[in-house]
């Protein structure tokens, strides 16, 4: 009896140890190496070892897949440069591609220029005439308040009325002049970086100069 129950007992075992293997070989394997730099089989596996990357196994034992090391704080880092140093130049791409569309030479660009700056600066001349004759309106104006002033008239309020107009007409005027000049600036600016740009993307160098009085149009 004894001994059937001992045989009994080892088969048990025997089965349980199977039924373990093929519930291990089932789920996967791990291999991995531990903090003390030691090659580990297992079919658990430790956080802190997934970020060092790791082997799963199959049930033979053979390398099914492998899982690389988490990247560190400074690989994270440069690959997030790389993506903005790729988006930027995508970014630099289309603005060429759409700066090519309107230039095919500097010059041109240069042309182009000397075209929009004598636009704006003959509107500026224009208001700046126009500064004069409301000036001269003014100056009119003032001058018969002054005398009536001083013969002890009242000077009228149509008279009052129009030299706060004609004031403020020349305050419009000068506020026009300043933002126009500023616009003048800027696209000197943004025509100079495009003409240089130009000059890098086309690989040709301009031959007109940058300053109207010397450009042949």
């Amino acid at each position: 009896m004894q001994k059937r129950l001992t045989a009994f007992s080892a088969t048990a075992s025997a089965l349980l140890l199977t039924l373990s293997i093929a519930t291990h070989a089932e789920a996967g394997m791990y291999r991995y190496t531990d903090e003390s730099g030691q090659i580990v089989i297992s079919n658990t596996i430790p956080q802190q070892a997934t970020k060092r990357g790791y082997d799963i196994l199959n049930s033979n034992g053979r390398v099914e897949k492998v899982i690389p090391p988490a990247p560190t704080e400074d690989e994270i880092a440069v690959r997030e440069a790389e993506k903005q140093r790729q988006k930027e130049l995508a970014v630099q791409r289309e603005n060429d591609a759409q700066l090519l569309k309107r230039f095919s030479h500097p010059d041109q660009a240069i042309r182009a220029m000397h075209r929009k700056l004598n636009e704006l600066r003959g509107l500026i001349q224009l208001k700046r005439g126009n500064i004069s004759v409301i000036s001269s309106q003014l100056d009119n104006e003032q001058s018969r308040a002054a005398n009536m002033e001083r013969s002890g008239q009242k000077v009228p309020d149509a008279t009052l009325d129009k030299i706060r107009r004609l004031e403020s007409q020349i305050r419009d005027i000068e506020r026009e002049i300043s933002w126009q000049t500023q616009e003048t600036d800027s696209l000197i600016q943004s025509f100079e970086a495009d003409i240089k740009r130009l000059e890098k993307v086309t690989g040709e160098t301009r031959t007109l100069s940058l300053d109207p009085v010397n450009t042949v149009d």
